[in-house]
């Protein structure tokens, strides 16, 4: 029987060698850790968490600055149909405490989109700047590990500092301040996720956190109905707490990425990780890990995206991934809020728009090691562009339809959204992966920012939400035509690495 404790890599020179060395990092990960076990499961589960918390942050909105209902107290100067801007104060009341939201409690029923939108705005410019200054720090100084803290503590802080807001100024900065801490969450934790396991399971762990978003998604209709009537402010209370104690459970049970950390050159720390998650009976010397990562320096906060835009066939595939991304993220994030548009139940919309989610995670954790992402990318953009021009197109004539067409684009819209983030992971290597889907995050919230003018527009012709939305996913969605197919393939280290499997496929085409 072979000795169990015998190191995973050994000098090539030796006789006694049993295993010969691994050639790539991932095929170093594969061997020491072997099948997927309760280890891996419990760290890929515990940091795919994070997203819960991300969720909330991302849609709670929909409910704090919600315009409550109100009715009328004169029935000789005021109807339901009034303008309620025009009507005396003394003619007509909000049907619940002026707290229950932002728009009732500091007098912004007449204020103008701008001013109502102000919050939300604030919050995707919180997460396009959070994401430009924080992203690179995963890859270079920080690592995933402190960054998914870092993210979550300072979104949790000004989550509970919102519910101390003194006026609407002070809660869009707190929002701004939120986004700017919710930038890199989701980031974080899809990359340490995914790079704690090989590829055979990437995708389904990748998924968890998906799965993990559309839970904390479903919690707000839940707490926004226990709220009704109550203060807006306990909403930023209840979801800030345990994100607070989320933090504490990520400094001390979640385990740094043992890829990031052998590309630094920390390979001690890389080895106990490893030894820690392996399944297999075989154990790894630091004397023998010799790899081939040529990168393994630490350079400054900006060097990853600078190598990441020197390459040309880098470069390309960046910009091309951000405009499909670009145009999901409009829809994905705009969907929500045209529920107010629609003659449908907010809260029943909401529910239905999480649930629409479930789907759509099923899709990407069974399916997403035999899919082809390019085919599968242009016909999910395609079926959501489509769904959203009929309903800005028929209109009232759809009747109850409108709502679900809706669920379909938003459905659509969804699974792009997971397989364009996992497709990212796999178009770049290590060095600059985390990186890399920042980046095509950001776009996918910079889509995002455009989608609440949208909404506003839409209430006066649906063509300029919905059309709109149908137009762009459908079209920015056809990008993904010049990007290479990655289904199966291994996840490369080093540029260099990348860019000789990219000419070693094109000689065996050629």
């Amino acid at each position: 029987m072979a000795d169990s404790t015998q190191p995973l890599l050994s000098d090539s020179n030796s006789s006694e060698s049993k295993l010969p060395p691994p050639r790539t990092l991932d095929e170093t990960i594969e061997q020491c850790i072997g099948n997927f076990g309760w280890a891996q499961f419990l760290q890929a589960a515990l940091v795919s968490f994070a997203w819960v918390f991300d969720a909330q942050q991302t849609f709670i909105t929909v409910f704090t600055d919600s315009e409550p209902t109100w009715h009328c107290l004169d029935s000789d100067r005021c109807n339901s149909s009034s303008n309620l801007c025009t009507l005396p104060n003394q003619t007509w009341s909000w049907d619940f405490n002026p707290h229950v939201s932002t728009i009732s409690e500091w007098g912004l029923q007449c204020a103008g989109s701008l001013v109502k939108g102000l919050p939300a705005s604030s919050f995707f410019l919180g997460c396009l700047v959070g994401g430009l200054a924080l992203s690179t720090l995963a890859d270079s100084s920080l690592g995933r590990k402190n960054m998914l803290f870092l993210s979550c503590l300072i979104m949790s802080l000004s989550s509970m500092l919102t519910a101390f807001s003194t006026s609407i100024w002070v809660y869009a900065f707190l929002r701004f301040l939120n986004g700017f801490g919710r930038a890199t969450v989701g980031t974080c934790a899809l990359v340490l996720s995914t790079e704690l396991v090989g590829k055979k399971w990437r995708g389904q762990v990748g998924a968890m956190g998906f799965l993990c978003f559309t839970l904390g998604f479903l919690t707000l209709p839940l707490l926004g109905y226990m709220n009704n009537g109550n203060s807006w402010r306990y909403l930023y209370v209840w979801t800030s707490i345990p994100t607070l104690i989320y933090c504490c459970l990520v400094w001390c049970f979640v385990w740094e990425s043992p890829r990031w950390l052998i590309v630094k050159g920390r390979k001690e720390e890389a080895v106990s990780i490893l030894q820690s998650i392996g399944s297999n009976a075989i154990t790894m010397s630091f004397s023998n890990l010799c790899l081939d990562v040529q990168e393994s320096s630490n350079p400054d906060v900006y060097d990853a995206l600078r190598i990441l835009v020197k390459k040309p066939w880098s470069l390309r595939r960046l910009l091309a991934v951000m405009a499909v991304g670009f145009g999901i993220g409009m829809v994905y994030y705009g969907m929500p809020l045209t529920l107010s548009n629609l003659n449908f139940n907010l809260y029943l919309g909401v529910v239905f728009n999480a649930l629409s989610e479930l789907p759509a995670f099923l899709i990407t954790f069974f399916f997403m090691n035999t899919i082809k992402r390019r085919e599968a990318l242009i016909g999910f953009t395609a079926l959501s562009g489509i769904s959203s021009v009929l309903i800005a197109s028929l209109g009232q004539q759809l009747g109850s339809l409108q709502i679900v067409l809706e669920l379909v684009s938003f459905f659509s819209a969804c699974t792009a959204f997971n397989m364009t983030l996992i497709y990212t992971i796999e178009l770049f290597p290590t060095c600059v992966r985390n990186s890399a889907l920042a980046m095509v995050r950001q776009a996918l919230v910079f889509g995002g920012v455009f989608s609440p003018v949208m909404v506003a527009a839409g209430r006066e012709n649906q063509f300029w939400s919905y059309g709109m939305f149908g137009l762009v996913i459908g079209l920015f969605g056809l990008f993904v035509v010049g990007l290479p197919e990655t289904r199966g393939s291994v996840l490369c280290d080093t540029m260099d690495e990348e860019e000789t499997k990219n000419l070693t496929k094109e000689h065996i085409i050629g």
